[in-house]
């Protein structure tokens, strides 16, 4: 079942919750997915949320506090109890999840929460959770598998299947595994049952060895997506230092690092410093937003200073081509750059050299340049605007373009060697010194062009 998010069905349920008419409430939200009712949650307000939610039985409940919003989750959370989180949320969702919200709470509340857990495994799964880096295949990875040791019988794998099965969602395959846990291989529920000549033959006889792609517990989050993502894969196992068998990240868990990563990359382009939501305080959103804005304004500043320099005053026809010349930077050096952080994201850029990456780029600036600065001539002569300004201009563009397109692939591409993120690159910190420079290559090319045609005897 579906519903389309309306002003009138907000409205409506608006209504029914003043009046308490919690019968038409649960007859609305029956049958929802739970992304659905978090979306319907989202929009209301605090308190017509928490009303809502409290209609949900435990299962529903835990699942659409997974699917809110952060700040709308941490104003849910916050007025429940310890035994409330553990009994009623935790104890109904993976532990992955399970340790991702309790990770959201005061570190008094987590340790309250898990030793109030009933499930002594599931409280060590995310206390182990727990343990590992922020953004790492550990921190996202969820401890319900279904593995089988080697030496079982078939009989006593399916014995031993079913009782992990209890916790496990969906199986997408069988992992094997030795005496320590080392993950030796998988096995598909097809081979187990078919391929077997009877219920006495061993794991041993029958699973795939050496064909299994893993990831160890610190692998980076985003290059668990980039490895899934390569190799088509909805599951991926994880390994610990000695190789043994820790967790598996599932396909879900991947989209939300994708999600997570394209959203930072953008604010990051856009001159968002932090991870904001537009529903945050406004000294939030300043914070974050502030230092690049003064950014931009230290560079307008130096903009201005290098007009200074050149005494427009001069050659004031010269105004009539910056606002131009500032663009056409801005742009080349954005599409350069985005190119490569797109690249780089996808490791797609390692095929090629940093020599390679430029002059290709160099190439393509060239004909871009060629094109732009020749339609800029003609336009000016069709508008019979002076030769010199219209030589003036057609040249800058020409060298403007070039050099954007060289410096908006360099400067992505040396922030990754410096393990700084190249996405900043896309953002304010390219245009703007493209602005800088590509006055400085305006005015300066002005100068020297209007003195060698004057010493030429041509002015």
């Amino acid at each position: 079942m579906q519903i389309s998010l309306t002003k009138e069905l907000l409205a409506e349920l608006r209504v029914w919750i003043a009046e308490g008419k919690d019968t038409s409430i649960l007859e609305l939200t029956r049958g929802l997915h739970p992304a659905d009712l978090a979306e319907l949650l989202n929009e209301l307000r605090h308190e017509e949320a928490g009303y809502v939610y409290r209609l949900f039985d435990d299962e529903k409940a835990a699942e659409v506090m997974l699917e809110l919003d952060e700040g709308v989750r941490e104003k849910l959370l916050s007025p429940l109890t310890s035994r409330e989180i553990a009994e009623e949320l935790i104890e109904n969702i993976d532990s992955d999840d399970a340790a991702d919200m309790l990770a959201e709470l005061p570190e008094q509340k987590q340790e309250e929460v898990i030793a109030l857990l009933g499930d002594e495994e599931q409280a060590s799964d995310i206390i182990d959770l727990l343990t590992y880096r922020e953004g790492t295949a550990g921190a996202i990875m969820a401890k319900e598998m279904v593995s089988v040791n080697q030496n079982w019988t078939v009989a006593q794998a399916i014995r031993e299947m079913r009782k992990q099965a209890e916790d496990t969602e969906h199986i997408y395959t069988i992992y094997v595994v030795d005496d320590h846990e080392v993950l030796l291989g998988t096995l598909s529920m097809k081979t187990m049952i078919f391929a077997s000549a009877s219920m006495r033959t061993t794991i041993k006889e029958l699973y795939k060895a050496g064909a299994t792609r893993t990831v160890h517990v610190n692998t980076a989050a985003e290059e668990v997506a980039n490895i899934m993502e390569k190799y088509d894969l909805v599951v991926l196992p994880v390994v610990n230092d000695a190789g043994a068998l820790v967790g598996r990240i599932t396909i879900d868990d991947v989209v939300d690092v994708i999600r997570d990563e394209a959203a930072k990359d953008y604010q990051m382009a856009s001159g968002i410093s932090e991870d904001v939501e537009s529903s945050d305080t406004v000294l939030t959103l300043t914070r974050a937003r502030l230092p690049w804005l003064l950014i931009g304004m230290a560079g307008g500043i130096t903009s201005a200073y290098t007009i200074g320099l050149f005494k427009i005053t001069d050659r004031p026809e010269m105004a009539i081509f910056m606002p131009l010349i500032a663009a056409m930077g801005g742009n080349v050096g954005i599409q350069s750059a985005a190119l490569v952080v797109r690249a780089l994201s996808s490791q797609s850029v390692l095929d090629e050299s940093l020599g390679q990456k430029l002059l290709k780029e160099l190439r393509v600036g060239f004909l871009n340049g060629a094109v732009c600065s020749s339609m800029i001539f003609l336009i000016s002569m069709v508008f019979h605007i002076e030769l010199l300004l219209a030589m003036t201009a057609s040249i800058a563009l020409f060298a403007v373009i070039l050099f954007a397109s060289f410096f908006g692939t360099w400067i992505p591409l040396t922030l990754n060697r410096f393990k700084i993120d190249p996405a900043i690159a896309t953002g304010p910190f390219v245009t703007t010194l493209n602005d800088i420079f590509g006055l400085l290559i305006y005015f300066t090319i002005g100068h020297y062009l209007s003195s060698w045609l004057d010493w030429l005897g041509w002015m």
